[in-house]
């Protein structure tokens, strides 16, 4: 039993006229893949002469779709295919046509010749003819993710990064006839189901995570940054095919086409990479300049507010400039470093200038645990002590400025005229209330 090439013009011409049964394909979605045949039958008769749904006539038209394998399926073993879209009868007598088409299969012809001679007497064994199509296009939109964090060394920021890897990935089936032994289930043979790959894909899942970590750890040691990952697909497809060959394809019959990814990283990754970063964007000479003049006029700002004087603030901040500039410079020795050093100098020097002109603040006097013993009194007898402890002769204090306080005003009796202390409620010669 085989298949013939019909003769196109007869085909457009009439189907109900000349060949009464024809087997097309099920609808077939981006990711199924493998579809049964289906009967079209015209003007209500088939040529169906065994009577059984599971028969295909002698001298029914087989339709075939691009990037479609069809597999012709007699008593349980395959005994014709084509990947040749076009019309295609059944013919009892006929022995196999094999018709290879002019596309896919052009590289590997002699390869999947040898694997249809291998499954051809192969599968289910039952007195039953049937149609299946497999699907050659790229089966797209299969999705993926990590369970755990990926190690991974990044030369550039010379440590160990770890990261979470999800996308989609796409497989092609490149030997039908493997897949068809290994891959599909038997049970869809005789069910006649159609195959999406999402329900036997949870299969292979296991073993292309593990290959993808084999491959994000070649591609580390090849010295890729690992911020390249995302905008590499093509060489990490690559690496995923080199990885899965042996088993997916030489085995199964597929291999992977692409692989997209994004990553994510943990957050002592993300702190490693941003201190990297920080460290490389100061070592430019440019930017250091600029960030330390950001900071010298912050400090002209607050230098004139500092509570032990404005004098004491302006030669704090030249210390710190003179240090600035030394472990600034440490990054790099060139003239734009040396430049950038000039012009800290001068501006320090201006700040110092200021500082001498600008009026000292006075300082809060500091609490003190015990007063001073007071000075010996001046000669004349007029002294005074001060707040802060000082014996002073003046009208101000020559240690904290202070005025010296008004001597209190003599009273006398209402009644006698005798002088009274300050503080007195009588008067002490006559008893008369003050």
């Amino acid at each position: 039993m085989g298949i013939i090439r019909a003769v196109t013009e007869a085909v457009k011409g009439g189907l109900a006229d000349t060949w009464l049964e024809v087997v097309e394909p099920q609808p077939m979605s981006d990711t199924d893949v493998m579809v049964p045949g289906r009967r079209v039958t015209k003007g209500g008769k088939s040529q169906n002469t065994k009577g059984s749904e599971n028969t295909i006539s002698n001298g029914s038209i087989i339709h075939v779709y691009d990037n479609q394998m069809m597999i012709l399926i007699d008593g349980g073993r395959i005994v014709d295919f084509t990947a040749e879209p076009g019309y295609f009868k059944v013919d009892n007598s006929a022995m196999p046509s094999l018709f290879m088409g002019n596309g896919i299969f052009n590289d590997i012809k002699e390869t999947v010749k040898e694997s249809f001679s291998r499954v051809a007497f192969g599968g289910i064994t039952s007195q039953t003819q049937k149609v299946f199509y497999i699907n050659l296009q790229e089966i797209k939109g299969l999705k993926f993710g990590t369970a755990s964090p990926l190690n991974y060394f990044d030369a550039f920021y010379n440590a160990e990064l770890f990261v979470r890897v999800h996308g989609e990935y796409s497989i092609k089936i490149r030997d039908p006839f493997k897949f068809y032994a290994e891959v599909i289930p038997r049970s869809a043979i005789t069910n006649d189901e159609t195959i999406n790959y999402q329900t036997i894909g949870h299969q292979y899942m296991g073993e292309f995570v593990r290959s993808l970590s084999t491959a994000i750890s070649k591609y580390s040691k090849d010295g890729n940054r690992v911020s390249f990952l995302t905008a590499s697909s093509d060489e990490l497809s690559k690496y995923m095919q080199d990885c899965l060959d042996s088993v997916w394809l030489q085995d199964r019959g597929f291999e992977v086409q692409n692989v997209y990814v994004t990553i994510s990283y943990d957050d002592q990754s993300k702190e490693l990479i941003n201190m990297r970063n920080k460290g490389a964007m100061l070592s430019d000479a440019a930017i250091q300049s600029g960030y330390v003049a950001a900071n010298v006029a912050e400090g002209l700002k607050s230098a004139g507010s500092n509570a032990n004087g404005a004098m004491a603030g302006f030669m704090g901040m030249g210390v710190g400039m003179n240090a600035g500039a030394g472990i600034l410079g440490g990054y790099q020795n060139n003239p734009q470093v040396d430049e950038a050093r000039r012009q800290q100098a001068q501006m320090r020097d201006q700040a110092m200038a200021q500082a001498q002109s600008a009026p000292q603040q006075t300082a809060a006097p500091a609490p003190a645990a015990e007063a001073p013993q007071s000075a010996a009194p001046a000669a004349g007898g007029d002294s005074w002590t001060c707040e802060c402890g000082s014996v002073n002769t003046g009208k101000f204090c020559p240690e904290c400025g202070a005025k010296k306080p008004e001597a209190p005003k003599k009273r006398f009796c209402t009644n006698c005229g005798t002088e009274l202390s300050p503080n007195a409620k009588f008067c002490p010669e006559c008893g008369t209330k003050q």
